[in-house]
């Protein structure tokens, strides 16, 4: 899939040098395209989480600028409408577009979750919050309990931040 390589060539130059977002997006983009075929997602499925998953902070710099803050409603406010910018110089087809686009615009929205590749998004989205953001042993098993579905997502983070321990 070319044009995912062409898009995340392109966010990282738009992330202006930021190590942070593009290791972010590079992350999340990682985890997001392991699960997405683990679980077996079609090829249209699969491209269309790998770019929103790339996309998915596309609005932080902005909102830093405007907001003093990157806020998860600053982000979906600004970061559809962003999207559908950025994706003008990419031949993509319109619902593949508003697909991205709403995925982008609804990131941090943990309810009504409908489609593989909007769970998938959070799913990995998660994995990488989760380090970043420090979160704790019981926060991290509450997350798993109530936001997880997939069993590829789940295998993925049970190993990354509960791995068994070996026995000798």
């Amino acid at each position: 899939m070319k044009i995912v390589s062409e898009v995340m060539a392109k966010m990282i130059a738009y992330s202006n040098g930021n190590l942070h977002d593009i290791n972010h997006l590079l992350k999340v983009h990682g985890y997001a395209r392991t699960i997405g075929i683990l679980e077996g997602l079609d090829v249209n499925a699969q491209k269309t989480l790998e770019v929103a998953a790339i996309l998915h902070d596309i609005a932080c710099p902005l909102c830093r600028e405007k907001y003093g803050n990157t806020n998860g409603r600053y982000q979906e406010i600004e970061g559809e409408k962003l999207t559908f910018e950025f994706l003008k110089s990419f031949e993509m087809g319109e619902a593949f577009v508003n697909r991205v686009a709403y995925l982008v615009g609804h990131h941090h929205t943990l309810t009504q979750i409908e489609g593989m590749d909007y769970q998938i998004l959070i799913e990995a989205d998660y994995i990488v919050n989760a380090d970043e953001s420090q979160h704790n042993e019981d926060k991290i098993r509450n997350v798993i309990d109530q936001l997880f579905k997939t069993s590829s997502g789940k295998a993925l983070i049970e190993s990354i931040y509960f791995p068994k321990k070996a026995t000798l």
